[in-house]
C-alpha cells in the first residue's frame, strides 16, 4: 500500500537529526531546536561529524555511532553526503527519511535519483526533498524549521509549499484550530501527495484533511487515494493559479475552453474534494465540515433576533445558490402559538429583538422538527433587551439534546453572535456547533456542506467500461482513424467524421466529399432532391478554421450557385494559402432548425489529467461566451446530466415560451458515447462538434473536427491508459462453476453493495473474522464498510461472490497495491458454512488472474500462524510463506507473478 511504513515516518519511536549546525539561523539547528521543544518522548540522537556537543546536545560522528536504529532519520547535510547517509540508515533497519536539504537535481544519475534508489534497495521511505519538514503534535514531533509547532487538533494539512505550510501554522494558532498533523512534501521523490491522503484517511485523530496543491505529477494515483479519502472524511484544497492567464493554444473550440485551471476544477470535482479560493476560507470549510454532517438537500431555515441580518442572509443564500426553506403548515401552526404576534411569519423566521433563551429554543425546536428545512442557522444580534450568552447557552443544550436523540444524522445548526464575547464562541465551538462572525460567512459555511454532499454522491456513481445503452460499431471506427493515421494526416476529414460519429449512433447532417465543381453539383442535386438547401466548405488538410480564407459559402439552392461556389471557394482558398493542399469541397445539407439551441460537446487531451470531457454553449462566439463545463471521464447518464446542469446554457434546454423542452437526455446521451469513444478510441487526442443543434425532436451534429495521433499512455495498469479515473471493470464479471454443479456470480465490488457486506458478514464467525482482520470485530460501520465497497478500480480491487440461485453473496477477495504499483496485498473471506467448497480456491485464482493483467510483479498477505487452511492454500497456490521476522504469531506468504 501508499501507506507501507509512513506511520514510522509521522509517529517515530526513535529519531536521529544528521547535519545538525550551531551555526546561528542554520536550518538544522533551527530544527534541533523544534525537536527539543516539543519535547518528543521517544528516542533522539544526533550526528554530526565535526562536532560533539550543540546547544548541549551531544553528537555522534555517524549513525552507526547511536545506541538506537533510528525509525526516522532527518537529513539537513549538504546534497553530496545524502545518498550515502541513506544507504547508511537502510543498513541500520531505519524506516525512511525525511530530507530538508534542496539541491539535490532531478533525472537520472542525479543525487536525488542516488537517493531514492538508496532508499529502494532497503524499503526505506522519503520524504522531501527541499521541504519544511514534518509537525506532528499528537505524538510531540516537530522535525521542521518552523517558527511555532501547531496546537494538537483534528486538522491535517499536506502541502507543496512550505512557506505556505509555515503561514498556515501561524494563521491557524490566531483562529485557535489545531493539527493531527502537518506535512511539508516538496519535491516528492518518494512520499507524494496521494500516499498522505491515504495515510490521513485512515488516521482516527484527523477529521478533514486540508491540501494545498501547485501541480500534480500521477493523476491516475492522486484521484485514486482522493476519492478514497474523500468517502470517509472532507478533502479541502487550496491552488494557486485561479486566475491564469492566456489559454493554452488550442486548434479546437474544445480545446480553447479546457484550460489548466478548469481542468484541475473538474479532477478536483470529480475526487470529492471541495476548492476553496484562499487560506481563509480553507479553514471555514474545514472546520464546518470536520463539526456536522452535510444534510441532504439545500433548503437552509434562519432564526433570528434581527430581521435586517436575516434578509441579507437569504440574500447571499439565494447568490451561492441555495435554496431559502419553506415552513410546513404544522411548523407554522406551532411557531404562531409560541412566538409574539410580531414575528415575521416567514423565513427568516425573526423572533423580534427581545427574544430570550426561552423563545429562542421554543422556535429552533419547530425548525428542528419540520421537515420543509435541511439546515438551521440561528443568528443573534446582541440587545440591551436579553443576554446573549444565556440565548448562546440554551442553543447548546437543545444541539446536544437533539444529536443524542438522532444517532444516525442529526440536523446541523449553524451559529451566527455579532460581535459574541470570546466565552460565547467558545461554548458554541466546544458543543461542535459551527459558528461565524457573519451572516455572509455562516451562508457560506452551509454552502460548503452543500456542495460537500454533492461530491460525496456523485462518488457513488460507477460508469461501466462498456455500454449498456448503445452499441457502437468500435471496429469500424478504429478502422477509419488508422486509415487517417497511415495517410499521415493528424486530421479526420468530414466525411471521416461523419462516419466515425454515425459509428457511435451520433445523428449529422448529410455531408459528401467533392473533387472538382461538377462532383459538388452531382452531390448537392441529392440534396435538393430532398427539399434541402447546400452549404459548401473548403476541404484541405492543411486548413483548419475555414472561414478565415472564405471557405465557407451558406445557403446554397441550385446547381448554377453550387458551381460558381465551388470553383470562387478553391480559388480564394488557393489565393490566401498557396502552400495548402486542396482536395476540393465538402458538400453538406444545411440545417434550419428555427428553435434548436446550438451546443458545443467535446474531449480534448490534458497534459496531467488526460482526456477531459467538455460541454457548454457552441456557436461562433463559443470562446467569449465562456459557457462551458468540464468533466473527467468516464460518464453515464447521471453524470452527464450534471455537467450539463453546471452550465447556464442548460436552462434554455428547458422549455420556455413556444419553444419546446430539448428531447430528454439526447444531449446526455451524446456525452456519453463520446466518453466512450475515448475510451475505445485513445489515438483521438482531441473532438469538437460546434455546433450541435438540439430541439424537441433530438440532436444533430452540424459541425465537428477531430484530432488523431500517436497514443502516449499516461497512467500505468489497465484500462484506459488516458483516463485517470477508472470506469467500472465491467468486463471483469463471470459466471463460474466451483464443485459439483455450483454454480456462482462474481463481479467488482460496487458502492451499494453495503448493506449486502453486513448481511454478509453475520454469517461469518467471530474467529474468522479474527483471523481475517488481525483482532476481534465487534461492529462494523459504515464508514469502515465504505472503505471496503467503495473503490474507484485504480489500484486496489475487490471482487464479491454471489449464488446464481439465492443472490446471496458469498465471499470476497481484494487486492491493494504498493505506492509504485509493483506489488499487491490481498485478502479473502468467506462464509463460515461454505468453508471446503472450493469458493476460496476459484477466488484467489480470481484475483490472481487479475494483478497479472495489471501488470504486478507480485502478490504478497499477512496471515495469522493459526489460520492454518489458508497457509496450506497458498502453498498449494505456490506462494513461498516464511516467518514474520518482527510478528511471531505472523506468516509472510508471497507470490511472484
Amino acid at each position: 500500500m501508499s501507506t507501507y511504513r509512513l506511520e514510522k515516518l509521522l509517529s517515530p519511536r526513535s529519531v536521529a537529526l544528521v547535519g545538525a549546525s550551531p551555526r546561528r539561523n542554520s536550518v538544522g539547528r533551527a530544527i534541533l531546536g523544534n525537536l527539543l521543544k516539543a519535547k518528543f518522548a521517544g528516542e533522539f540522537g544526533l550526528v554530526n561529524f565535526r562536532y560533539p556537543k550543540i546547544d548541549g546536545v551531544a553528537a555522534v560522528r555517524g549513525l552507526e555511532q547511536l545506541s538506537f536504529s533510528p525509525e526516522l532519520v532527518v537529513i539537513t547535510t549538504p546534497p553530496p553526503a545524502i545518498p550515502g547517509i541513506i544507504d547508511q540508515a537502510g543498513k541500520l533497519g531505519s524506516a525512511g527519511a525525511l530530507i530538508i536539504s534542496a539541491g539535490l537535481g532531478y533525472g537520472p544519475g542525479s543525487l536525488a535519483d542516488l537517493a531514492e534508489r538508496a532508499a529502494q534497495r532497503h524499503g526505506m521511505r522519503l520524504i522531501g526533498p527541499n521541504c519544511l519538514g514534518v509537525m506532528m503534535p499528537h505524538v510531540k514531533l516537530d522535525t521542521s524549521f518552523a517558527a511555532h509547532m501547531p496546537a494538537a487538533g483534528s486538522l491535517a494539512l499536506i502541502s507543496q509549499s512550505g512557506a505556505i505550510a509555515a503561514g498556515m501554522v501561524d494563521w491557524a494558532a490566531q483562529r485557535g484550530v489545531g493539527f493531527s498533523g502537518i506535512v511539508s512534501i516538496g519535491d516528492e521523490l518518494d512520499v507524494d501527495i496521494a500516499d498522505l491522503l491515504d495515510y490521513f484517511a485512515l488516521d482516527g485523530q484527523t477529521r478533514a484533511i486540508l491540501l494545498y496543491i501547485e501541480t500534480i505529477k500521477d493523476a491516475r494515483k492522486f484521484m485514486s487515494a482522493a476519492r478514497a479519502a474523500a468517502r470517509v472524511k472532507p478533502v479541502v484544497v487550496v491552488k494557486y493559479g485561479r486566475l491564469e492567464q492566456g489559454a493554452k493554444a488550442a486548434a479546437t473550440h474544445t480545446g480553447s475552453l479546457a484550460g489548466t485551471d478548469a481542468v484541475y476544477d473538474a479532477a478536483f470535482r470529480r475526487a470529492g474534494i471541495l476548492r476553496v479560493p484562499d487560506l481563509r476560507e480553507l479553514f471555514d470549510c474545514a472546520e464546518t465540515l470536520g463539526r456536522v454532517e452535510s444534510p441532504p438537500g439545500r433548503r437552509l431555515a434562519i432564526l433570528t433576533n434581527g430581521g435586517g441580518i436575516g434578509v441579507l442572509a437569504i440574500d447571499r443564500l439565494i447568490e451561492l445558490g441555495g435554496t431559502p426553506a419553506s415552513i410546513t403548515p404544522e411548523a407554522y401552526e406551532k411557531l404562531d402559538a409560541a412566538l409574539p404576534p410580531t414575528w415575521s411569519r416567514s423565513n427568516p423566521v425573526d423572533i423580534i429583538g427581545d427574544a430570550d433563551a426561552a423563545r429562542y429554543t421554543a422556535a429552533l425546536e419547530i425548525l428542528l422538527a419540520d421537515p420543509a428545512n435541511d439546515t438551521v442557522l440561528v443568528m443573534n444580534v446582541q440587545t440591551a433587551l436579553a443576554p446573549a450568552g444565556e440565548s448562546a447557552a440554551a442553543i447548546t443544550r437543545l444541539v446536544s439534546d437533539h444529536r443524542k436523540q438522532r444517532k444516525r444524522w442529526a440536523k446541523p445548526v449553524l451559529a451566527v453572535w455579532v460581535g459574541a464575547q470570546p466565552e460565547i464562541t467558545d461554548e458554541l465551538s466546544s458543543a461542535g456547533i459551527p459558528n461565524y462572525p457573519t451572516h455572509d460567512d455562516a451562508v457560506r459555511g452551509f454552502m460548503y456542506l452543500v456542495r460537500h454532499r454533492e461530491v460525496v454522491d456523485a462518488l457513488m456513481q460507477v460508469p461501466p467500461t462498456t455500454p449498456t445503452t448503445f452499441t457502437p460499431n468500435i471496429e469500424a471506427a478504429k478502422t477509419i482513424v488508422a486509415e487517417a493515421h497511415a495517410d499521415g494526416r493528424q486530421w479526420l476529414n468530414p466525411v471521416e467524421i461523419k462516419r466515425l460519429l454515425e459509428a457511435y449512433d451520433i445523428a449529422m447532417v448529410p455531408t459528401f466529399a467533392a473533387a472538382d465543381p461538377d462532383e459538388a453539383v452531382s452531390h448537392a442535386s441529392e440534396l435538393f432532391a430532398r427539399g434541402a438547401t447546400v452549404v459548401l466548405k473548403i476541404n484541405s488538410r492543411d486548413i483548419l478554421h475555414k472561414s478565415d480564407v472564405g471557405g465557407v459559402v451558406l445557403n446554397l439552392t441550385g446547381p448554377d450557385a453550387v458551381r460558381s461556389a465551388a470553383i470562387d471557394i478553391m480559388a480564394c482558398a488557393r489565393a490566401l494559402r498557396p502552400q495548402a493542399r486542396i482536395s476540393g469541397v465538402i458538400v453538406q445539407a444545411m440545417v434550419v432548425r428555427a428553435k434548436a439551441r446550438e451546443l458545443i460537446l467535446g474531449f480534448t487531451d490534458d497534459p496531467t489529467f488526460g482526456t477531459v470531457v467538455v460541454f457548454g454553449r457552441g456557436g461562433t462566439a463559443v470562446e467569449i461566451i465562456n459557457d462551458k463545463a468540464l468533466a473527467l471521464p468516464p460518464l453515464d447518464l447521471q453524470l452527464a446530466r450534471e455537467l450539463i446542469e453546471r452550465t447556464r446554457v442548460s436552462r434554455l434546454l428547458r422549455a420556455y415560451r413556444d419553444v419546446p423542452a430539448v428531447k430528454q437526455d439526447a444531449v446526455a446521451m451524446v456525452l456519453v458515447k463520446l466518453s466512450q469513444m475515448a475510451a475505445d478510441i485513445p489515438e483521438i487526442r482531441e473532438l469538437g462538434i460546434n455546433p450541435l443543434l438540439a430541439d424537441e425532436n433530438g440532436v444533430t451534429a452540424v459541425d465537428a473536427r477531430i484530432a488523431i495521433g500517436r497514443v502516449a499512455p499516461k497512467f500505468g495498469g489497465a484500462g484506459p491508459a488516458n483516463f485517470a479515473v477508472r470506469p467500472y471493470p465491467s468486463q471483469w464479471e463471470r459466471h463460474i462453476e466451483v464443485r459439483e454443479g455450483w454454480r456462482v456470480f462474481v463481479r467488482p465490488i460496487r458502492p451499494e453493495d453495503e448493506l449486502l457486506i453486513h448481511e454478509f458478514l453475520r454469517h461469518v464467525t467471530p474467529n474468522d473474522l479474527r483471523l481475517r482482520f488481525f483482532a476481534a470485530m465487534k461492529e462494523f460501520t459504515h464508514r469502515f464498510i465504505a472503505r471496503l465497497t467503495q473503490l474507484d478500480y485504480a489500484r486496489a480491487m475487490a471482487f464479491v461472490a454471489f449464488d446464481e440461485a439465492s443472490n446471496e453473496l458469498l465471499g470476497a477477495v481484494r487486492i491493494h497495491s504498493d505506492s509504485i504499483y509493483e506489488s499487491g496485498e490481498y485478502a479473502i473471506l468467506l462464509r463460515s458454512d461454505l468453508k471446503g467448497k472450493g469458493l476460496g480456491w476459484a477466488l484467489m485464482q480470481l484475483i490472481i488472474e487479475y494483478a497479472r493483467s495489471e501488470g504486478l510483479r507480485a502478490i504478497s498477505g499477512d496471515v495469522l500462524r493459526e489460520n492454518i487452511v489458508m497457509l496450506d492454500m497458498c502453498r498449494n497456490l505456490g506462494f513461498e510463506v516464511r516467518s514474520d521476522p518482527a510478528e511471531a504469531d505472523l506468516c509472510k506468504v508471497r507470490l511472484n507473478l
